[in-house]
């Protein structure tokens, strides 16, 4: 079961501030433009999306396609519909990968696990939204980081 609290941290007063409390206990700081001290709620649900999106392909690069991936990050962007409830009607995931010798095919087939089979956050953003996903491969530039062949010697 997943849980979460959220308090309002200063009742007397009109803003609009809450603490946030997972049930794993970590805290966060949530309000509106006008308090500016933490993100509003619907966007932990971009956040959401891209980390269990990241999770998710990572975890299968570096495992199933044994990818030599040196950096990784998802960019989420939503369109929200104009009327309450402003759901997400659109939105763009966009993947940027970088390493050694990273594999098109492996990235297509690890962003396609974890769209159809992996992402809860993904499965639920669909009910209302249509997504869109690209990705891009940065070759990794540092050459301490390159693989080194082995030799053997005699």
């Amino acid at each position: 079961m997943i849980t979460a609290t959220v308090q309002l941290t200063q009742p007397l007063k009109m803003e609009r501030q809450f603490v946030a409390t997972s049930g794993s206990s970590h805290h966060m700081l949530l309000d509106d433009a006008t308090g500016a001290t933490g993100p509003k709620p619907i966007e932990l649900i971009a956040i959401g999306l891209a980390g269990c999106t990241a999770f998710d392909v990572i975890t299968v690069l570096r495992q199933k396609y044994l990818q030599m991936v040196t950096g990784y990050e998802v960019r989420v962007e939503a369109d929200q519909a104009e009327r309450p409830p402003q759901v997400f009607t659109q939105v763009r995931i966009h993947h940027v990968i970088t390493g050694y010798d990273i594999d098109p095919a492996a990235i297509e087939a690890a962003i396609r696990l974890s769209e159809d089979k992996y992402c809860s956050v993904g499965a639920m953003v669909k009910q209302s939204a249509t997504l869109h996903t690209t990705y891009e491969i940065v070759k990794e530039k540092t050459e301490w980081l390159a693989p080194v062949e082995a030799t053997a010697e005699v």
